[in-house]
C-alpha cells in the first residue's frame, strides 16, 4: 500500500511540474507574440529612414526580410487564435503551439536584427558622408604631394635594377596619380548627387572615392617597400650563392642517382646565369630560381639516400612480378567470364580494382609494361608495388569468385547428372571444381580450361 501511495505523489509532483512548465511557456509565447510583432513596426520605421539615407536599392535586402517574417509571425497569430478559440485543446496541443510560437518569434528576432545591423554602418557612414568626403580629398592632396618623389626613387632604382624587376612598381606613380584624380572627382560626384537628394548614388560615388585613394596609397607604398625589399632580396642572394657553392661540392660525397646528377646540373646553371658586377640585376628572379634549385637537389639528395638504404628491385624481379600479375589477371577473368551468373559484387569490384591498377602501372611506365625490356630503376621499386597489388587483386577476386561458385552450385548430386558426378561421392563435384579453381592461381598450365 505504501509503495501504491508513493507512486501517486510522484505522478502528482510530476504533473505540477509540467503544468508549471506549460503555463510558463504560454507566457512566454504571448511575451514573444508581442515583442516580434512590435520589433516589426520599429523596422518599418527604420526602412523607411534607411531608404532616405541610403536609397531604395540599399534596403532590398531589408525589404525582403520584412516581408518573410510578416508571413511567419502570421503563423504565430494564427496558431495562438487556435489556443484561445472556443475548442478545447488537450495540453500536447498546447504546447505544441507555444513551442512553435517562441520559435517562430525568436527566429523573427533574429533575422531583422541581422539584417538592421547590416545596414546600421551604412547608415552612420552616409551620415558622416561630409566628413569623408572633406577627408578624402585631404588624403588626395598628401597623396599627391609624395608622388614626385616616388618618381624619384622609380628613376634612381632603375639604375640599379633590370627593366623586368622594376616592372612590378614602375608605373606605380602614374597610376597613383590617376586614381586620385578619379577619387577628387568622385568626391565632387558625392557631393554634389548627396545635394540633390540622390543618396543612392551619392553613396556609391563616395565609396568609389574612398577605394581610389586607398589603392592609390597602395601603389605609393609599394614604391618605398620595394627598394627596401630588393636590398634584402641582393643580401639574401649573395649567401645562398655561397651556400649553393658549398652545396655541390658536399653532393658529390652523397649518394649518386640520375635525379641527383640533373639537380646538381640545374643548380649549376642557376649559378651560371648570374649576371656580373655591374650589370642591373633582377634579384627577386634570381633568388628565387636558386632555391627552386638548392630544393631540387636537397630532394634528389634525399631520395638517393633513401634508395641507398633500400636496394633497388633487379629487373628481373620487377618483370617476374609484371608477368605474376598479368597471368593472375587472366585467370580471374576467364573464371568469372565463364560464370558470369554466379559472380556477386565483390568478385567483379576486385577484378576492376585489379585491371585499374594494371592500366596505372602501364601509364606510369610510359608504355606497355608486358613489353617493357627495360625499365629505369626510378621506377621499379614503384612498378614492382604496383604489380604486387594488382596480383593481389586478382588472387582477391578470383577467391571471391570461387565462393560465389560454390555457394551457388546445386546441393544435389543429381543436378549434375547424377550419382558419382565428379568423382563417386557425394559432394564430388565441390571438391573438383574446388580443386581446379585453387590450382588456378599456380600459373598458365591451366588457362583455357573454363573456354
Amino acid at each position: 500500500m505504501a509503495g501504491f501511495w508513493g507512486k501517486r505523489k510522484r505522478d502528482e509532483q510530476e504533473l505540477q511540474g509540467q503544468q508549471a512548465h506549460d503555463a510558463d511557456l504560454a507566457k512566454r509565447a504571448g511575451t514573444a507574440l508581442v515583442a516580434a510583432d512590435e520589433r516589426i513596426r520599429l523596422t518599418v520605421d527604420e526602412l523607411v529612414f534607411a531608404e532616405a539615407e541610403l536609397g531604395y536599392e540599399a534596403t532590398a535586402e531589408l525589404r525582403v526580410a520584412l516581408d518573410s517574417v510578416r508571413r511567419h509571425l502570421g503563423e504565430a497569430f494564427r496558431l495562438n487564435q487556435l489556443n484561445h478559440d472556443e475548442i478545447p485543446d488537450s495540453a500536447e496541443e498546447l504546447r505544441t503551439r507555444n513551442a512553435r510560437i517562441v520559435q517562430l518569434c525568436d527566429w523573427a528576432e533574429d533575422v531583422l536584427d541581422e539584417r538592421t545591423s547590416a545596414l546600421a554602418e551604412k547608415i552612420a557612414r552616409a551620415r558622416r558622408a561630409p566628413e569623408i568626403i572633406a577627408g578624402v580629398r585631404a588624403d588626395a592632396a598628401r597623396l599627391r604631394a609624395r608622388i614626385p618623389h616616388a618618381r624619384e626613387t622609380v628613376d634612381r632604382l632603375g639604375v640599379r635594377y633590370a627593366p623586368a624587376a622594376l616592372a612590378q612598381v614602375e608605373s606605380n606613380p602614374a597610376e597613383a596619380e590617376q586614381l586620385l584624380g578619379f577619387a577628387e572627382h568622385s568626391a565632387g560626384v558625392a557631393e554634389r548627387r548627396r545635394e540633390a537628394g540622390q543618396r543612392e548614388q551619392a553613396n556609391l560615388a563616395l565609396e568609389a572615392s574612398t577605394e581610389a585613394v586607398r589603392r592609390a596609397a597602395t601603389l605609393l607604398d609599394a614604391v618605398e617597400t620595394f627598394e627596401i625589399e630588393a636590398l634584402r632580396a641582393e643580401s639574401t642572394l649573395a649567401a645562398i650563392v655561397e651556400d649553393s657553392r658549398g652545396d655541390l661540392v658536399a653532393a658529390l660525397k652523397e649518394p649518386q642517382s640520375p635525379a641527383v646528377g640533373r639537380a646538381m646540373a640545374e643548380l649549376q646553371r642557376a649559378l651560371a646565369s648570374l649576371p656580373p658586377v655591374g650589370i642591373n640585376t633582377d634579384p627577386f628572379t634570381q633568388l628565387d630560381r636558386l632555391r627552386e634549385a638548392n630544393a631540387g637537389l636537397d630532394a634528389a639528395i634525399a631520395a638517393a639516400r633513401e634508395r641507398a638504404a633500400r636496394p633497388i628491385p633487379p629487373l628481373e624481379h620487377v618483370r617476374h612480378a609484371i608477368d605474376d600479375a598479368d597471368r593472375q589477371l587472366a585467370v580471374a577473368r576467364d573464371v568469372i567470364a565463364g560464370h558470369r551468373g554466379w559472380i556477386g559484387a565483390d568478385a567483379r569490384t576486385r577484378l576492376a580494382e585489379s585491371e585499374r591498377v594494371r592500366a596505372d602501372l602501364d601509364r606510369y611506365l610510359g608504355m606497355s609494361a608486358a613489353a617493357a625490356t627495360v625499365i629505369d630503376e626510378d621506377h621499379r621499386e614503384q612498378a614492382m608495388a604496383m604489380a604486387r597489388r594488382a596480383a593481389h587483386l586478382a588472387g582477391e577476386a578470383l577467391h571471391l569468385a570461387r565462393r560465389d561458385i560454390d555457394s551457388s552450385r546445386p546441393q544435389d548430386p543429381g543436378q549434375w547428372g547424377g550419382p558419382g558426378w565428379g568423382g563417386g561421392r557425394r559432394g564430388g563435384g565441390s571438391d573438383v571444381m574446388g580443386g581446379i579453381l585453387g590450382g588456378l592461381v599456380i600459373g598458365s598450365i591451366l588457362d583455357g580450361i573454363f573456354d
